[in-house]
C-alpha cells in the first residue's frame, strides 16, 4: 500500500512540476515580443547605415527580454 501511494504522489509531483504558470506564459510572450521589436528596430537601423546602433538595439532589447524572463522565473 505504502508503494501504491508513494508512486501516486511521485506521479502528481511530475505532473505540477511540467506546468508553467498563466505568469510564465505571458512574460514569455512579451519577451518574445520585445526581441521581435528590437530585432525589426535593429534591421531598420542596419539598412540605414547604422550598424554600431543596430547592434545596440539589438543587444538591448535582448536584455531587457531576458529580464522580463528571469522575473517570471
Amino acid at each position: 500500500m505504502k508503494k501504491v501511494l508513494f508512486l501516486a504522489v511521485a506521479a502528481g509531483m511530475f505532473t505540477f512540476a511540467s506546468c508553467e504558470s498563466k505568469k510564465e506564459e505571458q512574460a514569455d510572450q512579451a519577451a518574445e515580443q520585445v526581441e521581435e521589436s528590437a530585432e525589426a528596430q535593429s534591421d531598420a537601423m542596419e539598412n540605414a547605415g547604422n550598424e554600431a546602433g543596430a547592434d545596440a538595439v539589438e543587444d538591448a532589447g535582448e536584455q531587457k527580454a531576458d529580464s522580463i524572463q528571469n522575473a517570471a522565473h
